[in-house]
This record gives C-alpha cells, sequence and structure tokens, in this order.
C-alpha cells in the first residue's frame, strides 16, 4: 500500500498567470467593449478577471468543501530533485492534488518522477518539462 503523501513545505515559484481562450458572442462583447469604453475597467481581460473573481468569490464555500474533501493542497505545490529524492529515500511516493499550481523544477527526470509519484491531479496548471509531463501522462487524472 503506498505511504500518505508527503507534505513537507516545499519550496513554492511565484505563479504565473495562465492565459485562456474564450469565444463570447457579439452582443456581450459589445457590452463588455461599452464597459470599458467608458472607463469601468482598463480593457477586456480587467472586467473578466474582476467578474471572474467576483464568481469564485460567490461559490467560496464550495471550493472550500471540495478541497477539504478532497484533500487538495490549495496554492502552489513545487517539487524539485532534492525533494523527490528524500520521498524516494525514505521509501515513499506520491499522490499529487493540488488546486492551483504544481511545478517541478527542471532538475527533475522523468525517472525519478515516475519513481515517486504515483498520481497527480492538478484543478489549475501544471508546470514541469515536455518529458516529466509525458512521463507521467498516465498517472494523471
Amino acid at each position: 500500500m503506498p505511504a500518505a503523501p508527503h507534505t513537507a513545505a516545499l519550496a513554492a515559484p511565484k505563479a504565473a498567470d495562465e492565459k485562456i481562450t474564450l469565444n463570447i458572442g457579439c452582443i456581450d462583447l459589445g457590452q463588455i467593449d461599452l464597459l470599458v469604453q467608458e472607463g469601468f475597467y482598463s480593457n477586456r481581460s480587467d472586467l473578466i478577471r474582476t467578474a471572474v473573481r467576483r464568481l469564485l468569490s460567490d461559490h467560496e464555500g464550495v471550493v472550500q468543501q471540495v478541497v477539504a474533501r478532497k484533500t487538495l493542497v490549495l496554492g502552489i505545490q513545487h517539487y524539485t530533485q532534492a525533494d523527490l529524492q528524500a520521498i524516494q529515500q525514505a521509501g515513499e511516493r506520491l499522490q499529487i492534488r493540488v488546486l492551483g499550481l504544481a511545478s517541478f523544477a527542471d532538475d527533475v527526470s522523468p525517472e525519478l518522477a515516475l519513481a515517486t509519484i504515483d498520481s497527480i491531479t492538478v484543478l489549475g496548471a501544471l508546470h514541469a518539462s515536455p518529458a516529466v509531463k509525458r512521463a507521467l501522462a498516465g498517472r494523471t487524472r
């Protein structure tokens, strides 16, 4: 049976914004442009970010309940080669569950990731080398 997830404090990188593509109707877009033109928002992105934050704030209680129920780490979880080597030497394996950003340092090899990670679930963004992402593809949920 796999060991419980490792919970040691890990060095956290600064989170970068993620870009998304959004399809929106012409009427909605026109209303957004009107609000920007009238100075309510500095640009389209500002309005959309503000709207998303308000909706997330409205649902904050639900998010917190789900985070607790699914035992997710909320925020940034960063793994280095030294972190994973320590886990490997302890005979442990990780079940990574992150809501936010999970990142792996450039020094993490695909072999080390496979040797230490049983599963990985990320709601948000996963930053890792293409080789590590390929190696973990079968363990990503």
